[in-house]
């Protein structure tokens, strides 16, 4: 870590937090977790503040580590993340035919790296909701900084509660965001609401596979520690997904689990079994030396005191990531096509459509 980087991680720890309440704030966010005696129900009643701890005290870390896009990708060999990851983001878009002209909306944006991506690639206006207001900011900047800041924006919203009139948007997209809505049907049913009639909504989730037995305690373990390692009040099965898409009244136009045919493991960027110089800040010895740095950096008072804990509850978040990938318990990178009908069942009336 070069001493601007090290300045840049420490100034950025705790989003809009101030500084004496970092350690507070950790407190209160682990809390809400299993490992702390925390009830999933508690996290879906106040996910809103439980998520937007997680993002105040874990975004500096984020963008240190994986740029401005924080996702997996499937990789191909010889390919390096950010390749991998601007690729996904160009799938995504070819999938949902994005061009000139759509208004798109990228659901949980964080601080706008897909976002920037996507609009670059299909010359389309995109608006990214968040409900972290110290990622809004940041994402602003970025966009002046890339010069889409008049085609892409920010709404600082829950995407439980949009504030969009019905059937706004051209297209909509969520890449490994809707995992923190705390009623995934909800969630889904909204962005049915803004969605144009006869247009599609595509999403790469965070899921439990089959292979999962929640009657299993390594299994159950390994869950738990990703879910309070990346914010999460519950990880649901890729069935429930589906489920509740239908429910919502999406017509599925197909969906599987892109990590199992990935001829790299998503997760080998975080596996201590692998190295790599091209991601070396997120492989287990580049965050060995951040935590060390960041720990030199408390110590000293530029960095503000609980930097450390947070960086712990990342480091939790790998080894929980890790090890669900390697069980093929876990997946990020579940995707769905699905599409709103040109006529919906509720206001069709007899020869219409």
């Amino acid at each position: 870590m070069s001493k601007a980087g090290a300045l840049d991680l420490a100034a950025g720890v705790g989003g809009t937090i101030q500084r004496s309440e970092v350690l507070c704030a950790v407190d209160k966010y682990e809390k809400y977790h299993v490992c702390y005696g925390g009830e999933e129900e508690e996290r879906k009643t106040n996910y809103s503040d439980m998520v937007n701890k997680y993002y105040d005290l874990v975004t500096s870390f984020y963008e240190y580590g994986w740029g401005e896009s924080f996702h997996f990708a499937r990789r191909w060999k010889g390919e390096s993340l950010q390749e991998s990851m601007k690729r996904q983001e160009h799938f995504l878009a070819s999938q949902l035919a994005l061009k000139p002209g759509y208004e798109v909306l990228d659901v949980g944006c964080g601080i706008g790296g897909p976002l920037r991506e996507i609009a670059r690639f299909s010359f389309a206006s995109i608006t990214g909701l968040n409900n972290n207001e110290y990622q809004i900011t940041r994402g602003e900047e970025l966009n002046r900084a890339a010069g889409v800041d008049k085609t892409c924006k920010f709404v600082k919203a829950d995407f439980m509660h949009m504030p969009f009139s019905d059937n706004t948007f051209d297209a909509v997209y969520a890449i490994e965001a809707t995992c923190h809505a705390p009623d995934i049907y909800g969630c889904y049913k909204e962005i049915y609401r803004v969605l144009k009639p006869g247009q599609y909504f595509a999403a790469y989730e965070w899921c439990m596979t089959d292979s999962f037995d929640p009657h299993n305690k390594e299994h159950q373990d390994i869950k738990a520690e990703i879910e309070i390692g990346n914010g999460l009040p519950d990880i649901r099965l890729t069935g429930q997904c589906i489920e509740a898409l239908k429910q919502a009244g999406f017509e599925v136009i197909w969906e599987k689990d892109l990590a199992e045919e990935s001829p790299v493991p998503w997760y080998q960027v975080l596996d201590g079994n692998h190295f790599s110089l091209s991601n070396f800040r997120v492989t287990p010895l580049g965050r060995f030396i951040t935590r060390i740095m960041v720990e030199a950096l408390e110590c000293v008072g530029l960095a503000p005191e609980g930097s450390l804990r947070v960086l712990k509850v990342l480091e939790r978040a790998a080894e929980g990531l890790v090890k669900g990938g390697r069980m093929g318990i876990f997946t990020p990178t579940y995707f769905f096509l699905v599409r709103k009908p040109q006529c919906e069942s509720s206001v069709m009336t007899q020869g219409s459509c």
